[in-house]
């Protein structure tokens, strides 16, 4: 069987069993969120926060707990950091210098993971499992809450009440990704995933030194990475490492862990506002854009010419041959296309232009499908934006699912949309106008800037994943990236929710024969071209500047 044919038969397995399970997933993540009923697990979590789940919230209301719930989450996991020295488990690491404390602790509560450290050499196991673990569920749920509050606000009228945070929070993680989660365990576990508490193990000796493992709770990690579109590994290689993903097999279930929940979610959103063929609109949104974005990049890497890369069938460079090219162009795609960060290859060493790819996914905001919730409430407010598009060509108020998309709510879609590229443009300005930055990069030229780029792209959007030529352990790197983080999860958060409340507050009015169908899909190809044009003219000098020129030369 040939490379191609083999990366042909991986992707169309993917999609199919993503199929299978989108119906049950994404009707039982809707039963969750619509449930009046609370299990005693959850009872007694409330009873231990002091909240009371049914109390309805108004959008200020959920951001003030969105926010103070994240904010003591980046204080407790600084201060696991900070005391790892004197914490039992921790392997005889030191503790984290204070920057790279602080950046560890914003990327892991943002759903970023970025990772300014090897895993393997600073985080003992209380760090790893009571605190970044913990944070790869909640961050997750939070995302989730977030999402199904702007669902909300669609579904609901004359209310201005979105639900309650807390009960949205933990219903998340009980209810859905602790318990799959505990199955993708199991199966990573029967692929060879390794999971104990072991310490450093000299498994080598060589002229000048000796080789050392230490093992972990990797399998349990490593699903919920995947599953909450975290990215965070147990090891610098991260997925690339075979005590993370060994197999072929493991490879595609994780790409298959990565994408399940975010695409599930259209079908959760469907039937909350009332209309699956909304639900189905959205998701042949994020499919297209994903699917093409895919094929481009196996195009790119199997085609490259050169003798090197005739003889290894393609551009192997940087790629696992357990995994081949195919393997590892879905997963860099469906890696930065998500808010994952998760990498099976080094992103740095793909062909120009597809280095150009997986910056261009992170760029349209990481809504095909996105990362977990992130992806949905990201896609719902392109939809605002290419509703008031097909609004002002008609010369129509524009309306979605019953709404009317005014002057705040489209203010606040294009708020939104903005912030990203502007902490993406401005703080790449700058770290390349100041003369210390620019020397943690390793390569010069296009490349140079592409590394520096697509690390600001990566921690404006919460992916995590980098080019891996930067340095970013140096106190400008973890300063910046770490307030990049930060206003990248938080600021587009207090938009959505903004939107969200504007919405609720609404009387549905009654479709007329002048409606836009934003079921059909003449509006969803409508609403992939105003992603990919937006995204266009925002960043296209960027990527001449970095990627496309390197790929072009």
């Amino acid at each position: 069987m040939g490379p191609v044919l083999a990366g042909a038969l991986q992707l169309l397995a993917l999609i199919a069993a993503l199929a299978l399970v989108h119906i049950p997933l994404g009707n039982h993540m809707a039963g969750v969120y619509s449930s009046q009923r609370h299990l005693r697990v959850e009872r007694w979590i409330y009873q231990g926060i002091g909240a009371d789940p049914d109390t309805e919230m108004t959008w200020t209301a959920y951001l003030r707990a969105v926010l103070a719930f994240s904010a003591v989450g980046v204080l407790f996991l600084y201060g696991l950091q900070r005391l790892q020295g004197v914490l039992p488990g921790s392997l005889g690491f030191a503790s984290i210098d204070p920057d790279q404390a602080f950046n560890t602790a914003v990327s892991f509560v943002t759903n970023t993971n970025w990772q300014s450290y090897s895993g393997e050499q600073a985080m003992g196991h209380v760090v790893q499992t009571a605190g970044l673990a913990v944070q790869n569920f909640v961050s997750a749920a939070v995302g989730m809450a977030v999402a199904v509050a702007l669902v909300r606000g669609f579904a609901r009228s004359r209310s201005g009440e979105l639900g309650n945070f807390w009960s949205d929070l933990v219903r998340g993680v009980v209810r859905v990704l602790v318990p799959l989660a505990c199955v993708a365990a199991v199966v990573l576990v029967a692929c060879g995933v390794i999971q104990n508490f072991s310490g450093i193990h000299e498994v080598g000796r060589f002229t000048g030194g000796s080789q050392e493992w230490n093992g972990g709770a990797v399998a349990s990690q490593e699903a919920i990475k995947e599953l909450g579109t975290n990215g965070g590994g147990y090891f610098n290689a991260n997925s690339a490492h075979p005590f993370e993903n060994p197999t072929p097999f493991s490879n595609l279930f994780e790409i298959f862990l990565i994408l399940v929940v975010p695409f599930s979610l259209t079908r959760t959103f469907g039937i909350m506002v009332g209309s699956v063929r909304q639900g189905y609109a959205i998701l042949a949104t994020m499919g297209t854009i994903w699917l093409g974005f895919v094929s481009l990049m196996m195009w790119t890497e199997f085609s490259h010419h050169g003798p090197a890369f005739e003889l290894a069938n393609g551009a192997m460079e940087g790629k696992e041959v357990r995994f081949g090219i195919g393997g590892s162009s879905i997963f860099a795609t469906s890696t930065t296309l998500t808010s994952t960060g998760a990498v099976d290859s080094f992103h740095s060493s793909f062909t120009g232009l597809g280095g150009g790819i997986t910056l261009l996914g992170m760029m349209l905001g990481e809504i095909a499908p996105g990362g977990v919730g992130s992806g949905l409430y990201g896609m719902l407010v392109m939809a605002v934006i290419a509703v008031f598009i097909a609004g002002l060509m008609v010369g129509r108020t524009p309306e979605y699912l019953g709404k009317k998309i005014g002057t705040r709510e489209i203010k606040l879609a294009a708020l939104y949309i903005l912030v990203t590229p502007a902490l993406v443009l401005v703080l790449t300005a700058f770290a390349l106008a100041l003369p210390t930055p620019a020397h943690s990069t390793t390569n010069s030229g296009a490349h140079g800037f592409s590394e520096i780029l697509y690390a600001y792209t990566s921690a404006s959007n919460n992916n995590g994943s980098a080019f891996a030529g930067l340095n970013a352990d140096t106190q400008w790197f973890n300063s910046t990236l770490g307030l990049a983080m930060l206003f990248g999860r938080f600021v587009p958060m207090v938009f959505v929710l903004a939107l969200a409340g504007s919405l609720a507050r609404q009387t549905p009015v009654p479709a007329t024969a002048g409606t836009l169908r934003t079921e059909k899909p003449l509006f969803t190809g409508l609403l992939v071209g105003a992603i990919l044009i937006i995204t266009g003219l925002t960043y296209f000098p960027a990527l001449a500047l970095g990627p496309l020129a390197e790929g072009l030369a």
